[in-house]
């Protein structure tokens, strides 16, 4: 990898991260954005859908599990727009789920960037069987 893209990756992961605060999530925070071109076309943080109570763990702290995964949010989010994932890239701070993996399989996205590792590698395992670039970056 370049230094151009080098630099580019961390950018964007670093935004990712600034975008990650929206969430309302208290155990985790997690943002992504989707870049194609040089240019941000969706982005999406951890949460409960559209018009639930911004309430993401239980009495118990567990998530519930209703609650969308960033890469998700962003997915969905471009299937309401113009735009589409076709070889794109996803920035993500936290490593993706198998089920958010194959949701990236499915978009067409292309490049997987994430800067925290997650216990499960099933996720990341999943993209590299696909031919999906996966990138650590820890910043």
């Amino acid at each position: 990898m370049n230094d151009k893209q080098h630099n580019l990756d961390l950018r964007y992961l670093r935004m990712a991260r600034i975008w990650a605060e929206n969430s309302y999530c208290q155990r985790r925070q997690v943002g992504a954005l989707v870049v194609k071109n040089k240019m941000i076309i969706s982005d999406g943080y951890n949460g409960t859908p559209t018009g639930f109570e911004n309430v993401c763990e239980d009495e118990n702290n567990v998530s519930k599990p209703y609650v969308l995964h960033a890469e998700a949010n962003a997915i969905t989010k471009l299937a309401r727009s113009n735009n589409n994932s076709d070889g794109a890239t996803i920035y993500i701070t936290a490593s993706p789920c198998i089920e958010c993996a194959k949701l990236i399989i499915q978009a067409g996205i292309k490049r997987v960037v994430y800067g925290e590792k997650y216990r499960l590698d099933d996720g990341i395992k999943l993209l590299e069987r696909a031919g999906i670039e996966v990138v650590y970056l820890e910043i």
